[in-house]
């Protein structure tokens, strides 16, 4: 299957073309001719799957058709987080920059006066996170009478994150007659029920099965003390000779506390989290692509969003207490084909945490130790069924590791 074999226009190949990509992936095979169509669509696609352009070729494709109308947007994209909302505007102008189409995009943490005047100017696409598009609304500088088409991307994390009642807000300022796409990592019964008030008998596509991890991405679990685990971190950075390593904590002054220790140990570290400014934490996305920080420690608010081309490395530094979050952390690494790592490093009081995401994976993931950082000797057997107790031992030999896993 290629591009062409999609119904994409000529543009859209060129700027296609220009990216390097050749093969569509199995969302984009089956997402994009229904959304040409002007179908609704329900889709399941956990990240990394390149489900960003399954809904902004059509998109483009579709508007395209006929010429702007006036000052207000005709198609809304909106994403729970900053960098989500940027990533899917950057691809909206990097596949439509054959096209006379206008976008921009809007999210809180940023001067709101810049993002005023771009929509003064008019844009048939617009991005935005659902706070900074009421903020907006709220001041009479925008209007959703002429939507088109709605995309509500990561549907989960918007819910998870607390939007549902702002995404009801958006919604009932929306023209009745429009297409509507609804694109999340997992399902749950409030996923269920948005869909079926949103959708009109839509199309459900599903490229893996549901709340799964990549099968690109190698899982590995380190039993290890709570207290061990930055001097364990440190040690495979060293060891390993690790680079572009993203590291995910459950809070933020976690983050910025394990960022400072790895500086201190002489790996460049960075934290990103909500409590940082949008500039600061561009910045540290950039300099954590361009490998002058070899750590980026963050907060699950960067669990989507976060686009890193071939990332090596996503290690859980803590398990999240949500275990659908584990997925949607994992999947920062093994993006588009490309192999990658994730690695857990899991005390005795996270493993009932550890028993939960393996439940929802339905699958064993393989429990190692790294030698001089083992469990002290018996806490592991009164806090861990018995039958997980056994531990492989993990060596590193040049950069190599070596795991076993147990039954």
């Amino acid at each position: 299957m290629s591009f062409e074999n999609l119904g994409l226009q000529a543009e859209l190949l060129r700027a296609i073309g220009t990216q390097g990509y050749s093969r569509p992936t199995p969302i984009q095979v089956k997402a994009i001719p229904v959304i040409l169509e002007g179908q609704d669509v329900l889709a399941g696609a956990q990240t990394g799957t390149g489900k960003t352009a399954a809904f902004t070729l059509p998109l483009l494709q579709r508007l395209s058709g006929h010429a702007h109308r006036g000052p207000h947007p005709r198609a809304l994209v909106l994403t729970p987080t900053r960098e989500l909302a940027s990533q899917v505007a950057t691809s909206v102008t990097t596949y439509g920059r054959h096209l006379p189409l206008r976008s921009t995009v809007v999210f809180g943490g940023v001067g709101i006066n810049p993002q005023k005047d771009k929509l003064r100017r008019g844009v048939d696409i617009l991005v935005a996170t659902p706070g900074r598009l009421l903020d907006l609304i709220g001041q009479g500088l925008l209007s959703l009478s002429h939507i088109e088409i709605l995309v509500l991307d990561e549907a989960d994390r918007m819910l998870d994150m607390g939007f549902i009642h702002d995404i009801r807000r958006i919604l009932r300022l929306l023209p009745d007659k429009r297409q509507n796409l609804l694109f999340s990592a997992t399902y749950s019964s409030e996923i269920k029920k948005l869909a079926d008030t949103l959708l009109n008998r839509p199309v459900l596509i599903e490229v893996a099965r549901r709340n799964t991890a990549a099968q690109t991405v190698s899982q590995s679990v380190h039993m290890v003390e709570r207290e061990d685990k930055q001097r364990l971190l440190a040690h495979l950075i060293h060891s390993c000779d690790w680079h572009q390593v993203l590291v995910f904590t459950r809070t933020k002054h976690g983050a910025n506390r394990l960022s400072e220790q790895l500086s201190r140990d002489g790996i460049t570290a960075a934290a990103i989290h909500g409590n940082k400014s949008q500039t600061a934490r561009t910045r540290a996305l950039q300099e954590f692509k361009s490998n002058k920080i070899r750590v980026l420690v963050a907060t699950d608010i960067a669990a989507r969003g976060l686009d890193i081309e071939r990332l090596p490395h996503v290690i859980n530094y803590e398990l999240p207490n949500v275990a659908e979050d584990y997925v949607h952390r994992i999947g920062r690494t093994g993006r588009a084909g490309s192999n990658g790592a994730a690695l857990s490093l899991v005390s005795a009081e996270e493993y009932k945490l550890f028993e939960g995401i393996q439940k929802l994976l339905r699958q064993r993931i393989p429990i190692t130790t790294v030698e001089g950082f083992e469990h002290r000797p018996g806490r592991v057997q009164m806090e861990m069924p018995a039958k997980q107790t056994s531990r492989a031992r993990h060596r590193h030999r040049g950069g190599q590791s070596r795991s076993r896993a147990l039954s």
